[in-house]
């Protein structure tokens, strides 16, 4: 593997079409402003470098990035690559992952609106992020320990895990299908509205209108804080362990909750039970 380092780069292309070669204290940066230094490139391995230029990684196969810095001027930084590794790296472009396959993230910052678009198959681990539309049709997501704080976030994503992350997010994991998340905090407004086949384990959920107009919910030891309008027109299973301000025209299933301050029942075929316990469980929570 050929050595590249401690040299600045700012020309269109500066590194095109190249394989088997280790990027190391390298600054793509400069008045030249060329865009794409790596594109089309394999086996790449770069090492504490600085990016301030756009799309430097797209059509890539065999990429590992770490202890290096995206700038916000660097956008739209991996599309269209593979088999990427990305460590301790700050991911500050917008658009800085899209359409990309076989991703490995640990110890990253993120800040980058529309952030990790169809992207398949994707493990993410001890990262904080900040976005807008998050993740959107991805699939095939293993998330672990991430704190994210943004809008419209796993929105249409599909057959992912979520374990001890905090999500601070509005109208999250909308037409989600085949999810799990586990021992999670998820905050914000009108969450997994329209989802499929969607669990939450020893998760606490606060915010209102929750889980609305779901098919196949289940909910497993989980707190609501906060919650009211819960479920409206959801086919949901669900074991709570706090009082829920109101619960509105479940479709299906059961939901056993301590107290509920009220039940609404205003449409034909809201059929649900809804089962006051009258008591709360002690840690009922398993969320960090």
């Amino acid at each position: 593997m050929k050595t590249i380092q401690n040299q600045t780069f700012d020309a269109e292309r500066a590194l095109y079409g190249s394989s088997d070669i280790l990027v190391k204290n390298c600054a793509f940066d400069g008045p030249a402003d060329g865009e794409s230094a790596l594109k089309e490139s394999a086996n790449i391995q770069v090492d504490h470098s600085f990016f301030n230029l756009r799309y430097p990684f797209w059509h890539d196969h065999g990429l590992s990035v770490r202890d290096s810095e995206m700038t916000e001027l660097c956008r739209a930084a991996l599309w269209y690559s593979d088999h990427i590794t990305i460590e301790k790296t700050k991911l500050h472009g917008i658009k800085a992952l899209r359409e990309c396959a076989d991703v490995k993230m640990t110890g990253c910052d993120v800040v980058s609106p529309e952030f990790g678009w169809s992207v398949h198959r994707m493990e993410m681990a001890d990262c904080d992020a900040q976005s807008e539309y998050f993740m959107m049709r991805s699939d095939g997501l293993r998330f672990r320990n991430v704190r994210l704080k943004g809008k419209y976030s796993f929105q249409y994503i599909e057959d992912s895990v979520f374990e001890n992350c905090t999500f601070d997010t509005k109208d999250a994991f909308w037409h989600a299908k085949n999810v799990t998340v586990r021992n999670s905090i998820v905050k914000g407004e009108y969450l997994a509205w329209y989802c499929e086949n969607v669990t939450f384990e020893n998760c606490r959920i606060i915010g209102t209108q929750p889980l609305c107009y779901c098919r196949g919910l289940k909910l497993v030891n989980c707190e609501l804080t906060d919650c009211d309008l819960a479920f409206e027109r959801s086919e949901v299973q669900a074991v709570l362990t706090a009082p829920v301000i109101s619960i509105k025209n479940p479709l299906s299933g059961k939901i056993l909750v301590p107290a509920v301050g009220e039940v609404i029942r205003d449409i034909p075929g809201a059929e649900g039970d809804v089962v006051m316990t009258g008591k709360r469980k002690d840690a009922a929570c398993a969320c960090a």
